[in-house]
């Protein structure tokens, strides 16, 4: 039965192989020259960084989206052109028939599809997701941005329960919808549905933020012109300022002009709403309200006031208490289409 596994998925697994081989490549070249770029820029700077850190960013931030987001792609690919047609395509051309008349039980049958399979996926994902947290080390020790949606799934282990999670996702659409290209249309929308879900509705509350009183006259404040609210990261900033997930916009004097304040230490991950700015009483406070001259800038208001919004945040230190729970969150989902399929193919399937 493996045998024939192997010889029904070799030609997918050959070119995953050799998929990964080729970004491989590409990937230790352009790391190890982005790490001689920091080691002659931010590495060796000892006062002022932020020009030597600007210029690694500029250099690689979009070529880190364009990676990272490789690695995000990688588990829907798995479970779309692996998970989906595993059992549909037998079902589909009859093919399970021949199998089940020989000696071999459907459990064993489909214990062996979905194991030898899922491993060599999982394995994949998981050598993609090591190269590129290497790669893209240098770029997150400046960005400080781990915890954004993007660069959190497209790090470290996540990526392992993510592809697990795909890949019997997409077996239990095509055993149940029993057509190779519906169930992989099916198996694409029902994984993009929960990598938009996850991050923003489920991922804040692995575990009970920290709260904050944060001062404005304590920040380091940078105006900035916007047409709209920020809320707690997730949209890029100034290159290396560590803008991902620390910062928040504060609405200032006038319809479109907002204070862009990073409220805590570099790398926590702000997990609240902005909120009003609050007086020591505990009031909302709006505009350039505090300064006995209106005229004053409201900024400089702000900096120089009592004012202080709340806020509720994840500290930097547990980011792999994360990793491990979304890992383990997937990975325990990815049983759960593996029951299914076995009670199903025991019961139903004729």
């Amino acid at each position: 039965m493996i045998w024939l596994t192997w010889r029904q998925y070799r030609v997918q697994t050959l070119a995953a192989l050799g998929v990964l081989a080729a970004f491989a490549i590409f990937l230790v070249v352009t790391g190890l020259q982005m790490r001689d770029l920091y080691d002659s820029t931010v590495g060796s700077c000892r006062d002022d960084c932020g020009a030597a850190r600007n210029a690694l960013v500029v250099e690689y931030q979009t070529l880190t989206y364009y990676v990272t987001s490789a690695l995000l792609a990688a588990p829907g690919v798995i479970g779309v052109f692996w998970g989906a047609p595993l059992i549909a395509r037998e079902l589909e051309t009859g093919t399970h028939r021949l199998v089940w008349n020989q000696s071999i039980t459907r459990s064993r049958w489909l214990l062996v599809k979905l194991g030898a399979v899922g491993l060599i996926a999982v394995a994949v994902t998981g050598v993609l997701s090591l190269l590129v947290t290497w790669w893209a080390d240098p770029i997150d020790r400046v960005n400080l941005d781990r915890f954004t949606a993007l660069m959190f799934s497209g790090r470290a282990i996540v990526p392992l329960g993510h592809a697990a999670f795909a890949f019997t996702l997409g077996a239990c659409a095509g055993l149940l919808i029993r057509r190779t290209v519906p169930a992989m249309a099916a198996t694409l929308v029902a994984f993009v549905a929960v990598q938009i879900l996850v991050p923003f509705a489920i991922r804040p509350h692995f575990v009970t933020p920290e709260h904050a009183d944060v001062a404005l006259s304590s920040l380091v404040t940078a105006p900035g012109g916007g047409g709209g609210g920020g809320g707690g990261g997730g949209e890029p900033g100034a290159p290396g300022d560590g803008w991902n997930g620390n910062h928040v916009q504060l609405k200032g004097a006038g319809d479109d002009t907002y204070l862009r304040v990073g409220v805590l230490k570099p790398g926590v991950w702000v997990v609240s709403d902005p909120g009003a700015v609050l007086d020591a009483s505990g009031r909302e406070v709006r505009g350039p309200a505090g300064c006995a001259d209106r005229s004053k800038d409201p900024f400089e208001c702000f900096a120089t006031s009592d004012l202080h919004i709340e806020v509720d945040y994840q500290p930097a230190d547990r980011y792999w208490t994360f990793q491990w729970v979304e890992t383990g969150i997937f990975l325990a989902l990815s049983g759960l289409p593996a029951w299914f399929c076995a009670r199903w193919l025991r019961r139903r399937t004729a």
